[in-house]
């Protein structure tokens, strides 16, 4: 079947894939909380403007 120096192997790479796929993962999802806050602060800015034009 295996020997040791294969599973070593074998765990190290699926340390290091396993990593890969959390980073990715957490990095995806602060983009999109970036993009998502983004968007809402854009939002609240232009009814805010809209509001001033309208006040005055």
């Amino acid at each position: 079947m295996f020997d040791f120096q294969q599973f070593v192997a074998f765990m190290i790479g699926a340390t290091i894939i396993l990593m890969g796929f959390w980073l990715m993962l957490f990095l995806v999802s602060f983009v999109f909380y970036w993009a998502f806050g983004g968007a809402v602060d854009l939002i609240k800015e232009n009814k805010a403007k809209r509001e001033a034009e309208y006040n005055q």
